[in-house]
């Protein structure tokens, strides 16, 4: 009971927190706009943009003067990139309060940094900077691996990201790791009044896999029984706390990272739990994490699970 209501008291503090969303002028970073704006209305949150300039830093250290016609340029430009997202924003839903920041630091630490102080932050999957041909930036990559927040990157085909599928998608992976990502998954299916698929994916060790002397299909039912007593410890305290919620559990032989890459293509948003280790300040994402960023048919929700 303690636990479950001082989970609700952090959902609480957490919804008073803005909505973060990082813009860089970028196609991707204008879709993760229009993306933000409607999850903040969802969750009846302020929208804050941010846009990273080191040209700003440069400027407060006194490393280039005021009247250098490159660094105006490069204010001007970034003025305009950050007043043309905010007036995306308003037109996109008046009733959601929009503001802007600009800051003096490289994308990924400015993001973390905002991330202390929002409910959720919001990237696109690729900045202005990235390479043709790759999947993923390295920004959101670096930012989804390390927030103290949520993290979700905006990605995926049309009708994952109009959320035409009526469907969230959450990858229940060990309890240890996943206990926020369900009380997220639940807040946001309720937002949503939309159906909650959980998966739960496991496998056969290896050598049993090709033991022929235990009874057939015994250690099949064990291994699948395990999986779906786990699932419903998981999900007890928040189906309690968010009763309306349609959820529908399910338990797949196979890798995570497969089981829900092919069921993305018909979610809206799929969400899974990361670890964060204290004092850890390397890439904290799994092979699952990894997969569902660079290819997933939806936006990805990675939520953190701090030691």
């Amino acid at each position: 009971m303690l636990r479950a209501a001082a989970a609700r008291r952090k959902a609480v503090e957490r919804m008073e927190l803005p909505l973060v969303v990082g813009v860089d002028g970028s196609e991707s970073s204008l879709t993760a706009v229009d993306w933000a704006v409607d999850e903040a209305a969802r969750h009846g949150l302020r929208l804050r943009l941010v846009y990273a300039s080191l040209w700003e830093r440069y400027e407060y250290e006194g490393e280039s003067p005021s009247d250098d016609p490159e660094q105006r340029s490069e204010e001007a430009r970034v003025g305009d990139v950050v007043d043309s997202a905010a007036a995306r924003a308003r037109r996109r839903d008046p009733a959601v309060e929009v503001s802007t920041n600009v800051r003096p630091e490289d994308s990924v630490s400015a993001l973390l940094h905002e991330g202390r102080s929002a409910a959720v932050l919001v990237t696109g999957c690729r900045g202005r900077g990235g390479l043709k041909g790759l999947l993923l930036g390295s920004v959101s990559l670096a930012v989804a691996a390390r927030a103290y927040c949520p993290v979700i990157v905006v990605r995926g085909d049309p009708a994952g990201l109009a959320g035409a599928h009526e469907r969230i998608l959450l990858g229940a992976g060990d309890p240890a790791s996943t206990a926020e990502a369900v009380r997220f998954a639940f807040r946001e299916a309720e937002a949503r009044d939309c159906v909650l698929d959980v998966v739960r994916a496991w496998r056969r060790p290896a050598h049993e896999a090709t033991d022929h002397s235990a009874p057939a299909g015994v250690p099949v039912r064990l291994h699948e029984q395990r999986a779906s007593l786990l699932l419903d410890a998981l999900l007890r305290d928040a189906a309690a706390d968010h009763p309306g919620v349609r959820v529908r559990p399910t338990t797949v032989e196979g890798p995570a990272r497969t089981v829900l890459l092919k069921r993305s293509a018909a979610a809206d948003l799929v969400i899974i739990g990361a670890r964060r280790r204290k004092g850890h300040l390397g890439l904290q994402l799994g092979r699952v994490g990894h997969t569902l960023l660079h290819h997933a048919d939806c936006p990805v929700a990675i939520v953190p699970q701090h030691e």
